[in-house]
């Protein structure tokens, strides 16, 4: 750790996961931590032996520092922020992200560069930007909870796979999933209105990237206004149905009669069965009842300045 009086920032915690992606962050660290050591920035660097570990490492040491980088999926990114929001505010130090994984959602959304060396630049020359984190029965996520058909595919594809083939495995474990899609009853409630349907998929989200695939830039999605996008996909009851719902999402139509599209700073969920959910990617349980609320501006995370600026 650095206390040199002419450091930019006196205490950085870099955390890494050295299996996320094909390995591009593992490979690039020298060049990132000259980037940081040009700039006037000292930091300590974690390599994460495994889940959870940077999250636990983070929350023991987080207060203490000035910023945190995270350098790896969006699995590790959520675990950064899991950990990040277990410190008080006045304590969180902001947050500096370079992208490594498969999909990285959050950095297509913050406009984040996928290279890292060119990410580790715009840390050291960003804005920070207070950017909404959502809250899952209590667990925090960065920035979509799910549930439905083909959520399962982001965390049980193997990482060998991912590493492999990128896009593509999501592709293929979501074909062999296709002959046990069902729907779920479940009733859904925001501002005072009440859902009750079957469905195919559900999001509740703040992005602009799904999967990998800048789908909601133009749904009026803002990043940080304390309300989550919420997409409900109504369960066929015919081939006619399908054909529709599939013209839909060809189409990117959300006006469809295929689909529920709404905002809500606040929506619960309540299923006759247990449903598992995805956060981030990554698994997050099986619940009957779920409510997800909004943390308004709650991380601060380094941008670049066009970003910053909108």
């Amino acid at each position: 750790m650095c206390d040199k009086g002419d450091c930019v920032m006196k205490k950085v915690f870099f955390v890494i996961n050295p299996k996320a992606g094909k390995g591009q962050v593992k490979n690039s660290v020298l060049d990132v931590l000259d980037v940081f050591s040009e700039a006037g920035i000292c930091a300590e660097v974690y390599i994460t032996q495994g889940r959870n570990d940077g999250r636990k490492r983070i929350a023991d040491v987080g207060s203490q520092c000035d910023m945190v980088v995270s350098a790896g999926g969006d699995g590790t990114l959520s675990e950064t922020v899991k950990a990040l929001m277990e410190i008080e505010e006045e304590k969180r130090p902001v947050l500096g992200y370079i992208p490594g994984g498969t999909a990285n959602d959050f950095a297509t959304s913050l406009e984040i560069p996928k290279n890292p060396v060119k990410a580790a630049e715009m840390i050291v020359k960003g804005k920070e930007f207070r950017c909404d984190v959502g809250c899952f029965n209590g667990e925090h996520f960065v920035y979509i909870a799910a549930f439905g058909a083909f959520t399962d595919v982001s965390y049980d594809t193997p990482q060998e796979e991912k590493n492999l083939l990128g896009h593509l495995a999501y592709i293929i474990e979501g074909i062999k999933r296709m002959p046990n899609i069902t729907g779920h009853r479940m009733k859904v409630e925001f501002d005072g209105q009440v859902i009750d349907n079957e469905f195919l998929y559900g999001m509740v989200c703040n992005t602009y990237s799904v999967a990998g695939i800048a789908s909601l830039k133009n749904e009026n999605v803002v990043l940080d206004d304390g309300l989550f996008e919420v997409i409900l996909v109504k369960m066929p009851k015919s081939t006619a149905e399908f054909q529709a719902l599939v013209t839909a999402l060809v189409m990117k139509d959300l006006s469809s009669d295929a689909f529920y599209s709404f905002k809500a700073k606040k929506v619960k969920f309540y299923s006759e069965n247990e449903v598992a959910w995805t956060l981030d990617g990554e698994y997050g349980g099986m619940h009957r009842e779920v409510e997800v609320e909004n943390c308004q501006k709650a991380i601060g995370v380094l941008v670049g300045e066009e970003l910053e600026e909108k």
